[in-house]
């Protein structure tokens, strides 16, 4: 009688695909990480130079990654281009996901249309709306989520790995880009001539929404342009918090008796 495996942790699965991606290319990364996560995998992307790579190795390899950005209204015409534009290469649809009506008419209503500047806090309570309670909605139900973060990116990203347990939203979080510097991602788009914003080519190496993001200046740090007016070297919007350190959350989900056959086999 053959000895039936027990369903693994999200924290186990989690440390085996960080070892396993390892030392493969990105279009082999994320064809494991298709065929090792059980249930739904969402790729979220900014359209930003990273994302437009993780975006090309999941189209071309046609991999049951849903890829969904987040609308928060106040993106650059430029980005709004770069949307259509990848759609139109690869055939795939990228799925927007806007702000809740009610919850953004009452942050305009009690801020104004840019009182995100006044604070850092009014700054995260436009980020909240525009983009955290968004993704909550494209990670609902989801097993996997795909990002394009790199550790040199920032001190805090550093703390990440190629893959981790995200407690917040309950999935594993997976950054097939994480030991890449800049200058391999900017290789790989040109390389496979992925289409990207001309704004990278005006000094913009981080690009969010329009009011928030400037161009660097040589020698800057590459989010140094994100919500510049704030003295504070922790800039982030709260869509990325810190790794799981804990054992486990849980078990995988009972997936399907293929999903299990599909653990097994891989």
């Amino acid at each position: 009688m053959s000895r039936v495996r027990s369903p693994m942790t999200t924290q186990e699965l989690a440390t085996e695909l960080a070892a396993r991606l390892r030392g493969a290319d990105l279009f082999a990364r994320l064809a494991v990480v298709a065929a090792r996560v059980p249930g739904r995998l969402v790729f979220t992307t900014s359209l930003g130079l990273e994302d437009q790579a993780v975006t090309h190795a999941i189209f071309s390899q046609n991999l049951a990654i849903e890829v969904v950005t987040l609308d928060t209204g106040r993106l650059f015409p430029e980005t709004y281009g770069l949307w259509a534009d990848t759609e139109a290469r690869y055939g795939h649809r990228i799925h927007g996901l806007s702000p809740d009506r009610a919850r953004l008419e009452q942050l305009v209503e009690r801020q104004g249309i840019n009182g995100f500047r006044q604070s850092v806090g009014a700054r995260r309570a436009c980020c909240a709306v525009r983009k955290v309670e968004p993704l909550r909605r494209a990670l609902d139900g989801a097993a996997g989520w795909i990002t394009g973060l790199r550790a040199e990116q920032s001190a805090d990203r550093a703390l990440l790995d190629l893959a981790v347990v995200d407690a917040a939203h309950g999935v594993i979080k997976i950054n097939p880009l994480f030991d890449w510097t800049r200058e391999r991602v900017a290789a790989f788009v040109r390389q496979h001539d992925v289409p990207y914003n001309p704004l990278h080519d005006r000094g913009f190496l981080s690009i969010g929404c329009a009011p928030c993001t400037r161009a660097v200046a040589p020698g800057e740090p590459e989010r140094a342009g994100r919500w510049w007016w704030e003295q504070s070297d922790k800039k982030e919007c709260g869509l990325h918090g810190a790794p799981s350190t804990a054992p486990a959350i849980s078990a995988m989900p009972a997936a399907s008796a293929a999903a299990r056959a599909q653990l097994e086999k891989v």
